[in-house]
């Protein structure tokens, strides 16, 4: 992800999360951060059009935090957003991380599920974390030993 992906990624970011989308200050600090603590990608399609994006921090340490994921709805179900969390667990790997975290709505099943099918179980519950509207988060863990 680079700055002149921002117009795409926050249509799409306002598309999905209306209600608690990232500012687009956010994504820019996000992505002007150093390489070895943040990696943003995003998918495109035949045409070069942006579809989804993902972002990961790294501490610095074992455990690696995915902090956001999404693609867009005429996307769904086509494998985007497994390449997308797949290439940031092989970042995560390559860096020599252990585990990976993540938060992801309690409303949001179609995520959870993804989730769970590539290896994380939930581990805790953030109540209130999304807000404005006080939507719960589940937290989940990945061991990549």
């Amino acid at each position: 992800m680079i700055p002149a992906d921002m117009p795409g990624v926050m249509a799409l970011e306002q598309e999905l999360f209306p209600e608690d989308a990232w500012t687009p200050r956010m994504f820019e600090s996000e992505i002007a951060e150093t390489p070895a603590r943040r990696r943003y990608l995003i998918a495109v399609d035949g045409e070069h059009e942006m579809i989804g994006y993902a972002g990961m921090l790294f501490t610095g340490g074992p455990e690696a935090d995915v902090l956001t994921l999404a693609v867009h709805p005429d996307h769904w179900g086509k494998g985007v957003g497994t390449t997308l969390l797949q290439a940031l667990l092989d970042e995560a790997r390559h860096r020599r991380c252990t585990e990976v975290f993540l938060e992801v709505r309690q409303d949001n099943p179609r995520a959870q599920n993804l989730y769970k099918r590539h290896g994380f179980t939930e581990v805790g519950l953030r109540r209130g974390y999304y807000q404005p509207a006080g939507v719960d988060a589940i937290v989940m863990r990945k061991d990549l030993d």
